[in-house]
């Protein structure tokens, strides 16, 4: 599993922006699982695996991350 950067800014495949808050653990299978704020709208939470956080997404023919931290 790749490292995160608690507070850095990410940028979803489909353009979006997310502040990572933190990486939490699951109450019953303690699978990791990231905490990330979308920074529109309403600002509003988000949780998901990090294994899908650190996913790469084929686009186009193209194999592009997921998310990529734009700013640390």
């Amino acid at each position: 599993m790749s490292e995160f950067v608690i507070n850095g800014v990410y940028e979803h495949y489909k353009g979006k922006q997310y502040q990572l808050v933190g990486v939490a653990n699951h109450s019953e299978t303690l699978e990791k699982m990231v905490v990330y704020k979308a920074l529109y709208g309403d600002g509003e939470l988000w949780v998901r695996p990090a294994s899908m956080w650190n996913e790469e997404v084929e686009i186009n023919g193209a194999i592009i991350p997921r998310f990529r931290l734009i700013k640390e």
